[in-house]
């Protein structure tokens, strides 16, 4: 396994050199250990980015507030979602655009999880939100496995993964939406040609699924954590079965489950949002605290980059100009919170050097 360390990083024009073993994100950078200067900073347990009519938007997951990212502070506060419940992993969670004015907000109620859309207003710098219309609530919600992660497909459609909620019986069961990917219109109703019909369900025999995205070819991919054994790395299809609970990572030649692609120990990965660029599918990983780089023409294939020194990572997403910004995520309870946590940070892995 190859990794790339900090003279590898790039914030726009800027090169940060250095190189040096691991360091915790609370020491302060040094030319030995260099960190992409912050894009945004102070935010509080932040969980999703999404770029909508030139803006960058943040969702924060305990606070409920839709934060829109101009310059190097915290942002400013576009919405906040006052009726929410933030417990233990529930709250504000999945963002996705749709253009040219479409928002979807995942989050937690008192009825459950829900999937509800905005309308988005004004320009950049200074957006606005309408007034939030439900599409689904009463989705599967705990303390822990609420999934959350919404994206726009390359077909148009609203995807959405819900968590087993803590009750892994539910994942094989096709009457209920825990442990499964949805996929729906984005007006909320079922497509004529999901693979069930009448039915939201895309996917089935899911844990946890925390990240979506898709290659150049349509492939659909989703990163997904495990209990004990293994996270995983799957390519998903219409009707698929991922195995939870009877399989956590590739199920040993059980042709009623579809394996994973790449797995891995949850103390090294915990992998969360993901994005593709240029033929690599970057996972950005919590327990981890790397940003794995993963060869989709070989998957066995893999590197590591920010190698711990920005601490837990929740989220990625290829910016306009074709780099990444990275999310931290050290204020959500788990994480050790440095220096202006939690922080997006710029990078460019196509300068990267051995």
């Amino acid at each position: 396994m190859k990794r790339i360390l900090g003279t590898c990083l790039v914030l726009g024009a800027v090169f940060l050199a250095g190189c040096s073993a691991p360091t915790p994100p609370s020491a302060p950078a040094t030319e030995s250990q260099a960190v992409p200067a912050p894009l945004a900073t102070g935010l509080d347990a932040p969980w999703s980015m999404v770029y909508a009519q030139d803006s960058l938007l943040v969702s924060e997951r305990d606070s409920g507030r839709i934060v829109e990212i101009s310059g190097s502070g915290p942002g400013r506060e576009v919405a906040r979602l006052d009726d929410l419940v933030a417990t233990g992993e529930g709250g504000l969670l999945g963002l996705a655009f749709l253009s040219p004015d479409q928002l979807f907000a995942y989050s937690t109620a008192e009825s459950g999880n829900r999937i509800q859309r905005f309308t988005v207003q004004g320009s950049a710098r200074n957006l606005s939100l309408s007034a939030p219309r439900t599409l689904i609530d009463g989705l599967p919600s705990a303390s822990i496995h609420n999934g959350g992660r919404l994206a726009i497909g390359q077909d148009g459609m609203l995807y959405a993964t819900v968590g087993d909620a803590g009750n892994p019986q539910q994942a094989q069961d096709l009457q209920q939406l825990g442990g499964k990917i949805l996929r729906m219109a984005p007006d909320g109703s079922v497509p004529d040609d999901n693979p069930f019909e009448n039915s939201l369900v895309y996917s089935y025999g899911h844990r946890n699924v925390q990240g979506l995205a898709w290659g150049a070819d349509g492939t659909m991919f989703a990163s997904e954590f495990g209990q004990n054994t293994f996270d995983e790395l799957n390519i998903i299809e219409a009707g698929g079965n991922y195995g939870w609970p009877e399989a956590e990572g590739k199920s040993g030649g059980n042709p009623s489950y579809t394996d994973p692609i790449a797995q891995w120990s949850p103390s090294e990965a915990s992998p969360s949002g993901i994005a593709i660029l240029d033929g690599t599918l970057y996972l950005a990983n919590l327990r981890g605290e790397v940003l794995r780089a993963v060869e989709l023409d070989e998957p066995a294939t893999e590197h590591e980059l920010l190698d711990g020194r920005l601490g837990r990572l929740r989220d990625v997403l290829v910016d306009p100009d074709g780099a990444l910004l990275v999310l931290t995520n050290n204020t959500d309870g788990r994480g050790q919170p440095g220096a202006g946590d939690d922080r997006i940070l710029r990078i460019d892995p196509r300068l990267a050097g051995d």
